[in-house]
């Protein structure tokens, strides 16, 4: 999954950043209102957190122009006001969730998988599918009583690919999801960790199978 951070405490957000990455999510940050409204526009995040008061454009004219552009993505308002007046603007403006400075990284990181369970990117803590699951704390994939450690991009694919069963998955959403831009590099490298993964379901010795659908993308066969 992919989280944009929008803070211009640039401590705070590199902060936030190491903690997210730590658990698995590939994160992007922004340090004022206006490159932050431009990464959210993309649409290619799974969640945005988001500071009320920033540079150049404020944390609440990004969300409401964001809502009108019809970007659904779940926000979480940081503010380091209390009020409740400030709240309840940040609800009415389509926020999700609010969390007021100083908060603990425990509660951030509830609040977001809450979010982003609700927006249905993950149906369970740990993705499954057939014999496969995803351990999201570890980085691993588990088939049976083996396991296999995955990379960073990888994990991602294979959680897209889990969390997508029985869809297929563009290039084109792989290199946004996980890589964020549009490169044909990056498209060649879907290919590179699509072998990588391959690989690594024939370690578990796992029945499932990363299907090519040639000209529209990969999807996950669990038959035997």
């Amino acid at each position: 999954m992919r989280i944009l951070i929008v803070e211009d405490e640039c401590g705070l957000a590199d902060a936030l950043g190491a903690i997210l990455k730590k658990e698995n999510y590939s994160v992007d940050i922004s340090n004022d209102g206006e490159s932050g409204l431009e990464n959210a526009l993309t649409g290619v995040y799974d969640c945005i957190i988001l500071d009320i008061m920033l540079p150049k454009m404020n944390g609440l004219d990004v969300l409401t122009y964001l809502r009108v552009k019809n970007i659904e993505t779940p926000v979480i308002l940081l503010t380091a006001k209390s009020e409740t007046d400030d709240k309840i603007k940040g609800l009415d403006c389509g926020a999700d969730d609010y969390l007021t400075k100083p908060f603990s990284t425990g509660e951030l990181l509830a609040r977001v998988r809450a979010l982003t369970r609700r927006k249905g990117t993950t149906a369970d803590i740990n993705p499954k599918y057939a014999d496969i699951t995803l351990d999201i704390k570890r980085g691993e994939l588990i088939c049976g009583e083996n396991s296999v450690i995955l990379g960073r991009k990888e994990f991602q694919m294979m959680e897209m690919l889990i969390s997508n069963a029985g869809q297929i998955i563009t290039k084109e959403t792989f290199v946004k999801k996980v890589w964020g831009y549009d490169d044909d590099s990056e498209y060649n490298n879907v290919e590179v960790y699509i072998s990588f993964l391959r690989k690594k379901l024939q370690m578990l010795h796992s029945r499932v199978q990363i299907k090519t659908r040639r000209g529209i993308g990969y999807c996950l066969d669990g038959a035997k």
